[in-house]
C-alpha cells in the first residue's frame, strides 16, 4: 500500500467499518494478500457474504484468457496496461484498485458515484454517505454497469429495500 493510503489494516477498517453502509456491514469484506516472490504486488478481493466477488491482481488480468501461453499472457498484459483506459477494462490489477481507492478518498462522494472509473463507483455505491434518494436515481444506472459492478449496485439497492 502506498503512503497515501496507509496500512492495509487501517484502510480495511476505513472501508468496512467507517464508510460502509450500515445495511451491508458484515456482508462486504475486503482482503489484501501478498505472496512471496510477487515483487511487492498484492491481490485485493472484495467478498460478499463470505464469497469472493471480484479479485484485483496482475494475475487475474494477465491470465483471464485461459489456454494461452504464459509469455503471451504477460505480453498482452503489458500492452493493455499501457493502452486501455481503466473505464474500458473488465479485469483490474492491484494498482488499478489502489488508484481508484485514492481517487474515491479524495473526491466528494457526489463525484465518486458518477466517476468514469468503475472501481471508484464501486467504492461509492457501498458508501454510507449515499442516501436512499440518490440510490433510487441509480436504479436505471445500475442496468448499464459491467456485470461484476451491477451485482454490487443490486446488493446495495436490495439491502436498502429500494428494489
Amino acid at each position: 500500500m502506498s503512503k497515501i493510503l496507509g496500512s492495509w489494516s487501517g484502510m480495511r477498517k476505513y472501508l468496512e467499518q467507517e464508510m460502509l453502509a450500515d445495511s451491508l456491514k458484515g456482508r462486504v469484506q475486503y482482503s489484501c494478500t501478498s505472496y512471496p516472490n510477487m515483487d511487492g504486488k498484492n491481490v485485493f478481493e472484495i467478498r460478499i457474504d463470505g464469497k469472493t466477488h471480484k479479485r484485483f491482481s496482475w494475475e487475474t488480468v494477465a491470465f483471464r484468457n485461459k489456454g494461452i501461453e504464459q509469455q503471451e499472457a504477460w505480453n498482452s498484459f503489458w500492452k493493455e496496461k499501457s493502452t486501455i483506459p481503466v473505464e474500458e477494462k473488465t479485469e483490474f490489477d492491484d494498482e488499478d484498485f489502489c488508484d481508484a481507492l485514492r481517487i474515491y478518498r479524495e473526491l466528494p462522494i457526489e463525484n465518486s458515484i458518477f466517476h468514469k472509473n468503475p472501481l471508484v463507483r464501486m467504492f461509492a455505491v457501498l458508501d454510507r454517505r449515499i442516501g436512499k434518494r440518490t440510490l433510487e436515481k441509480l436504479t436505471e444506472t445500475a442496468k448499464n454497469q459491467p456485470d461484476w459492478l451491477k451485482a454490487i449496485y443490486l446488493l446495495r439497492l436490495t439491502a436498502e429495500n429500494i428494489i
